[in-house]
């Protein structure tokens, strides 16, 4: 019962997050559409619902501790929209699904572009520097779960 109530909470917490991550999208792509204030009040309430999609993910993740691992990967990825560090909502999704596979892709497609002379080599070294913290901290976590889980096997 408790499994199934956790399944459905991480349901949950995806579609909402899918759901902001589309309204940014959207408001990217049609921001030519809105007059400049309307566009400003607009992301800025989308980005008041992300730090309060945050902060109540901060308090049910201290709650459960088998959720905290998931509900820090979202938090990644909700801090960097919200420090602008990627303008790109495919980049928070990645974060917050936690698929190093394809961030690590993304990484080579920045070192591309900074060859290619596409992206400036500060706004390169920026993001590569974020990519790189994500894949050490995905694998420190994945490797103190590992131990976790076999110290209360042992049990």
């Amino acid at each position: 019962m408790a499994l199934k109530q956790t399944e459905k909470l991480k349901e949950n917490v995806e579609e909402q997050l899918e759901r902001l991550v589309k309204q940014l999208e959207d408001l990217e792509k049609y921001r030519e559409d809105f007059e400049p204030e309307e566009y400003q009040e607009t992301k800025t309430e989308t980005i008041e619902q992300m730090k309060e999609f945050q902060s109540s993910l901060a308090k049910l993740a201290a709650g459960d501790l088998s959720l905290t691992d998931y509900f820090t990967a979202i938090q990644l990825g909700i801090q960097a929209a919200l420090n602008e560090v990627f303008r790109t909502p495919e980049i928070i999704l990645m974060f917050a699904k936690k698929q190093p596979e394809q961030l690590r892709l993304k990484l080579a497609q920045i070192q591309r572009d900074l060859k290619l002379g596409k992206l400036s080599s500060q706004a390169a070294h920026t993001q590569q520097a974020c990519f790189s913290k994500f894949i050490y901290f995905n694998k420190s976590k994945s490797k103190l779960l590992a131990l976790a889980e076999n110290s209360l096997s042992l049990q």
